[in-house]
């Protein structure tokens, strides 16, 4: 008997260096064998010092990519990464609810690249949050997307503060947050999961590195990966930031660009 590929869908931008958006998705995928499909909604011009310019897709395009896929491919689970505009927010939400099965769907919240160019505009943000985020299985803001989407004018610095706003980002009917904590000053990375009434909290020691583009792309497509393999969502993060620490560990001893370079996607493979 023929065995069958886990599948797991990436809908989000094009990076041209290869570090983050679809590229980073797709080798994540492949690495915890998984075979990756893709929705591209926008054409980025970027390297590893920045973003240089974003050609966002239109609607249709958008939409006969997914329906290309999603009617020929049985999809195990999704990630949504860069989505790039109001209007394609208002796609793929409709396009979340023709997906047969109930995949898993993981959102990363990008808002701004990691050298500060908008990704989404601000404008799009409620509507993130009314029309997509009750689809989804998990959201993974970092600190600074969590004070942006709840409206705080802080960003927050305590345990106590991340367990309030996860709570806040929980009622906008999202079944599970994932607070990324890597913003915070300190030699630790702590990361806190909001999921089935209870928090959960990861601590790992930070990989100093130069070699971090594409962190939070590879942590929610890894986190999709596991959860289309079957995994619960709480071990599906641990195994997840297992993973991401291993690669971004064996990225550091890579010479890539001029700038933030990628982590090491295939450690396990390559010698």
């Amino acid at each position: 008997m023929n065995k069958t590929y886990t599948t797991v869908l990436t809908i989000a931008g094009s990076d041209s260096s290869g570090g983050a958006g679809i590229q980073a998705d797709i080798k994540t995928f492949a690495a915890l064998e998984c075979f990756g499909l893709s929705v591209i909604t926008a054409i980025t011009a970027q390297n590893t010092t920045g973003v240089n310019a974003v050609y966002p897709f239109d609607e249709t395009c958008i939409r006969e990519q997914f329906r290309s896929i999603s009617t020929d491919i049985a999809i195990d689970a999704v990630k949504i990464g860069m989505l790039g505009s109001a209007a394609a927010v208002k796609t793929v939400s409709a396009l979340l609810r023709e997906i047969k099965g109930n995949p898993p769907v993981i959102l990363d919240t990008v808002l701004a690249s990691s050298g500060g160019t908008p990704l989404l505009p601000l404008d799009a943000i409620p509507l993130l949050k009314e029309e997509l985020f009750p689809l989804t299985s998990l959201i993974t803001p970092n600190l600074p997307e969590s004070a942006l989407l709840t409206g705080m004018n802080f960003t927050p610095d305590t345990a106590e503060a991340v367990e309030e706003t996860a709570a806040k980002l929980l009622e906008t009917g999202t079944a599970a947050v994932l607070i990324k904590g890597g913003h915070r000053e300190g030699n630790e990375c702590r990361d806190c999961l909001l999921y089935d009434n209870r928090f959960f909290w990861y601590s790992s020691a930070k990989i100093m590195t130069g070699n971090t583009h594409g962190t939070g792309c590879t942590l929610s497509s890894a986190i999709a990966a596991f959860m289309a393999r079957g995994e619960t969502t709480e071990r599906a993060v641990a195994m997840a930031k297992a993973y991401l620490d291993e690669a971004l560990q064996a990225g550091a001893a890579y010479r890539f660009g001029n700038g933030s370079g990628p982590l090491h996607h295939f450690y396990r493979f390559w010698r």
